[in-house]
């Protein structure tokens, strides 16, 4: 399987992923709004985020897989299972004192670090530490999965580890949708929807460990010690870590601050899902796959493969992300409206959403490099540099969202995490040239430049309709948008492929059999 076949089979298990999560919100967007419970939800649920990127989807699998495919590849699959099992024992202690610890101070951690801004609604302050309680055990099976995607990744099975977020949307909907039969408070459902985010980790957890039986790779628990091989992957993930953590800080700290003003959480949220539609096929699978495929090519000293890895990932990665955030950023209020307009969900509300989801699109190229970049550094077992340049990263997310906020309210935190995103991203890129670690080819800078100039025709035609149908894409029946907004989609799509085809910025050879088997 070539590369970009794989970046797609991740993208699709990814985008069903992400297409049951627009359900989920829409649902949850008609049922609460960006009402006090929503944003007690999300609040509660930002943290056991946070620590589940922070250890598990961060430093553990960027430090994991590395070390794993090369215990496979110099010990075979005894040695790899010996130090995968040292690896669960050691990270299931960890995770069970800190998730422990975490439950028992919920309240404080909610009233200094998770909203502060909560306590001068003393009953919201209360559902966030409840609710907080309730997933944080979230996060020890979120680990749980990530080492064993981990595993699998390096078996190149990467679809199964993909699939398994859809469990969460899943059970979601089936709580949001039991909550519509039976009349539900609105604190009642959110305690309901804490409930079914545990319940999915449980889920994904079997869901993977029946993908390492299968792939006959059983891992056991067994009494934790903490080996060479531990301490080494201690010694590589602490930096990532921290990089991890840095990063996450920049969305914590932008939810301290949105919670200050009701209702900003959850139009974050908002926002943030409908832009994790691209980053989730794109950025994500990019990520899933390029870090074991690069390790192997630099384990077999084969620099040119290795570029030729990245020169595709840049390709595949701006071929599509660009034209992606064009469209977020020009027509957000119709996506907006037509995903999430109905039932508590104001127009008012929309507009707000779309004004901080355009200014995150203008972010998106720059988090699909990030992704594209990392990979060099952690296969290389270099986890320090990311680390600083993660930390200016934070920084400047501070900066500007404590200076923005006041003058642009909820925009001003997009507009921090775009350009904290293009400094992050500048910094990865630049030190790869400099070290001559990694040079795109010529190839790959004529095609990034034609597929920027697809992109602005595109974004052109976009424009065009829309001026032409006007308010008619907020307020004309419901059918009648969903048609605008597709005709848009697929007369943009229309101009932007022939561009991109036509100049050869992508090449017509994967294309063709494609077209030859639909047309059979």
């Amino acid at each position: 399987m070539g590369l970009v076949s794989k970046f797609l089979s991740v993208g699709a298990a990814t985008m069903a992923s992400r297409v049951l999560g627009f359900v989920r919100e829409a649902m949850i967007a008609g049922l609460l709004g960006a009402g006090p419970v929503a944003d007690a939800f999300y609040a509660a649920f930002r943290f056991p985020n946070l620590f589940r990127r922070l250890f598990a989807e961060g430093a553990f699998n960027s430090a994991f897989v590395p070390l794993f495919a090369s215990e496979l590849e110099t010990g075979g699959r005894a040695a790899a299972r010996k130090f995968a099992e040292e690896i669960l024992s050691s990270l299931l202690l960890i995770l069970l004192v800190l998730s422990g610890l975490a439950m028992a101070f919920m309240p404080f951690l909610v009233g200094t670090i998770i909203a502060p801004g909560f306590a001068d609604n003393p009953e919201q302050f209360d559902l966030t530490a409840l609710l907080g309680r309730i997933m944080f055990p979230y996060l020890t099976a979120m680990s749980l999965v990530a080492m064993f995607s981990g595993v699998l990744n390096s078996f190149r099975r990467y679809f199964l580890a993909a699939l398994a977020p859809v469990l969460l949307n899943v059970v979601l909907i089936a709580v949001l949708s039991a909550s519509l039969l039976t009349s539900f408070s609105e604190t009642a459902l959110g305690t309901a929807m804490a409930w079914g985010v545990s319940l999915s980790g449980v889920l994904q957890v079997l869901l993977l460990i029946y993908g390492i039986h299968r792939e006959g790779f059983p891992v056991n628990l067994k009494k934790p010690r903490f080996s060479a091989p531990v301490r080494r992957l201690l010694v590589l993930a602490v930096p990532t870590a921290i990089a991890a953590g840095i990063a996450q800080i920049n969305l914590l700290v932008g939810q301290i601050i949105a919670s200050a003003q009701e209702g900003a959480i959850s139009i974050l949220n908002y926002a943030d899902r409908l832009m994790q539609l691209p980053l989730g096929i794109i950025a994500v699978s990019i990520g899933v796959v390029l870090l074991p495929e690069l390790t192997r090519a630099l384990a077999g000293d084969d620099a040119a493969e290795a570029r030729k890895l990245q020169d595709r990932s840049i390709e595949f990665g701006l071929g599509l992300m660009v034209p992606a955030a064009i469209g977020l950023y020009l027509i957000p209020e119709a996506l907006i409206s037509l995903i999430y307009e109905r039932g508590a969900f104001s127009r008012e509300t929309t507009l707000v959403t779309a004004q901080v989801l355009s200014i995150f699109a203008l972010g998106l190229p720059a988090v699909v490099l990030t992704k594209i970049f990392q990979p060099s550094y952690y296969s290389r077992k270099d986890t320090r540099t990311p680390m600083w340049f993660a930390g200016v990263n934070a920084l400047t997310n501070i900066v500007l969202a404590i200076a923005l906020f006041p003058r642009l309210g909820i925009a001003g935190l997009a507009w921090a995490f775009s350009v904290a995103s293009w400094i992050n991203a500048l910094l990865l890129g630049g030190t790869l040239y400099l070290k001559n670690h990694y040079r795109p080819g010529p190839d790959a800078l004529r095609n990034a430049a034609l597929i920027l100039l697809a992109s602005l025709c595109m974004g052109g035609v976009i424009v065009v309709l829309r001026n032409y149908l006007g308010a008619s894409l907020l307020d004309a029946p419901l059918l009648q948008r969903i048609g605008f907004v597709l005709c848009i989609i697929a007369a943009s799509a229309v101009v932007y492929f022939a561009i991109v085809i036509a100049t050869g910025a992508v090449p017509r050879g994967p294309l063709m059999p494609m077209l030859r088997r639909r047309r059979g």
